[in-house]
């Protein structure tokens, strides 16, 4: 159902970290942009989508304008987390009525549900009947859906995937053995993709994707075919970005490095702050590394 390299999409800005508008012209051009580099499936409105500063009016009608753009091309899965089961609902409603291919769901965060509130949250967005994907990140959201959970939630009609960003390898093959084979794993961290895949994984959402999505579809389709030393090859050459993306939060990152493409603005906002001249200067020679500005 979703497999490859798919972009965690950043949502286009106009204006200053102060005060800006959505840019629904240049969100149009990233959609068609990241199409024609052979990404496998788009992502809007999650946390490199700036989910967290957007109100709901705009991040459904980033949702609504990415899954109109796309026009069935490839696969949309919106971002449709929350902390509050109720506003979640909302989202996921609202994107299985917009015609969006499935859902993002993080585990709510800050509130840290115990095992039992995860599978109560998941298994009343499960009735929405889009199929959905639990992002599990607990670095960001205090909370770590554990593999048998993820086991249990795996039994129902909805529950088709997760985007795994805890950064263990381990979990790939934890997954399969509590979820089965079947159970759509996607990396959430672009420095172990590679790896991710050769655990079970079938793919990433990734936020290096905003800028290299070329070279990200062609090493995901690589690592599919079993070509490890040619998506290895790749993920040398994008490894310094990965982790340069990173140095400071990786929206920031990311939007300064589509900016030196002349694809989006660097605009981000508050509490975000535009990247650090270091930041700036380390993603640049990352670029150059990896071919992208030569």
């Amino acid at each position: 159902m979703f497999r490859g390299s798919m972009p965690a999409l950043v949502t286009p800005l106009k204006g200053n970290e102060f005060k800006s508008e959505v840019d629904f012209d240049a969100l149009d051009a990233l959609v068609d942009w990241q199409i024609a580099e052979g990404s496998h499936g788009i992502v809007p409105v999650g946390t490199t989508g700036e989910s967290p500063t957007l109100s709901h009016t705009e991040h459904e009608a980033v949702v609504e304008a990415v899954v109109a753009r796309s026009a069935g091309r490839v696969p949309v899965i919106a971002g449709a987390g929350s902390n509050n089961t109720t506003e979640a609902l909302r989202f996921v409603e609202h994107a299985k009525r917009v015609g969006a291919d499935g859902a993002l769901v993080v585990t709510p965060y800050y509130n840290k549900p115990t095992q039992a509130g995860l599978i109560a949250h998941f298994a009343a967005l499960n009735a929405v009947g889009l199929p959905i994907v639990i992002y599990n990140i607990p670095g960001r959201s205090a909370v770590d859906m554990n593999p048998e959970t993820m086991g249990e939630l795996a039994k129902l009609d909805n529950i088709v995937g997760v985007k795994d960003a805890t950064g263990d390898l381990a979990r790939v093959s934890q997954q399969r053995i509590t979820c089965g084979a079947d159970f759509v794993q996607l990396s959430g961290e672009d420095a172990t993709a590679h790896g991710f895949n050769a655990q079970g994984g079938v793919g990433c959402i990734s936020v290096t994707c905003n800028v290299a999505p070329k070279l990200l579809s062609q090493m995901q389709e690589a690592t599919l075919a079993g070509d490890y030393a040619t998506a290895l090859e790749i993920q040398d050459r994008l490894m310094p970005l990965h982790q340069a993306i990173f140095a400071e939060p990786g929206l920031v990152g990311v939007k300064y490095a589509m900016s030196l493409l002349g694809r989006c603005p660097e605009t981000v906002r508050l509490p975000l702050l535009p990247a650090t001249e270091g930041t700036k200067a380390r993603i640049a020679d990352a670029m150059r590394h990896a071919g992208l500005m030569n």
